[in-house]
């Protein structure tokens, strides 16, 4: 039996194989493992680096000894180090195969649905109910279109005679106005004042004086 066979508990070629949640979580359990052992050989080289450190000039044989095993321990950690990345790379693979099983499996059955929703439809009975449909608004936009027509009972009359009879009316208006507008002309004048206009003040002759004094000066000096 494989390495994988006995991680996942195979039984064999006749055993059920382990379905792809049960590998996962397998997966997980490995690498939980692993990283404990790595933080333990970690520890491990610690502590031989000390022993190597203190022994290195008292006792030469013990440090060699202290730096092969963390040596063994290191070879140990870089191995652990690969299998962690390669049991990664797995579980990432199945996670990912795993969601695309379940997408697949979800669209498999919207189609399903979708085909049992469209066994009772004929595409030439969908067609003639549309015509219908159509049919049928076109008819009530129809009849809107009648009852909001505005309806006149005995109403019918040419409108070149209401014309006529409009511009008949607007001519009287406008004689009546000028007839009284004639009228105004016997009306009495207001009478003309009788008392003499004001006469200019004396500042006011002072003013025009001096300009006119101004104008004389200029004058004479030109």
């Amino acid at each position: 039996m494989s390495v994988f066979g006995k991680l996942f508990g195979g039984g064999g070629k006749g055993g059920k194989a382990p379905s792809p949640q049960e590998a996962i979580q397998k997966l997980r359990e490995t690498e939980e493992m692993l990283t404990k052992k790595q933080e333990y050989l970690e520890q491990k080289i610690g502590a031989e680096l000390l022993t190597a450190k203190k022994n290195g000039t008292k006792n030469k044989r013990a440090a060699l000894q202290a730096l092969k095993r963390k040596k063994r321990y290191e070879k140990q950690l870089a191995q652990i180090d690969g299998t962690l990345s390669t049991i990664e790379f797995q579980r990432e693979a199945l996670e990912n195969a795993n969601t695309n099983t379940e997408v697949l499996k979800n669209m498999g059955f919207a189609a399903k649905a979708m085909k049992t929703a469209h066994e009772n439809m004929d595409i030439d009975k969908v067609d003639d109910l549309m015509q219908d449909i159509t049919e049928q608004q076109e008819l009530a936009q129809e009849i809107s279109d009648a009852i909001s027509r505005p309806v006149g009972f005995g109403e019918d009359f040419d409108e070149d005679e209401l014309l006529a009879e409009l511009e008949e009316l607007e001519q009287e208006e406008l004689d009546k106005n000028l007839l009284e507008i004639g009228g105004t002309e016997d009306v009495p004048l207001p009478n003309v004042p009788s008392n003499p206009l004001p006469k200019k003040t004396a500042q006011k002759k002072r003013e025009e004086e001096d300009e006119d004094d101004m104008e004389e000066l200029k004058a004479w000096a030109i």
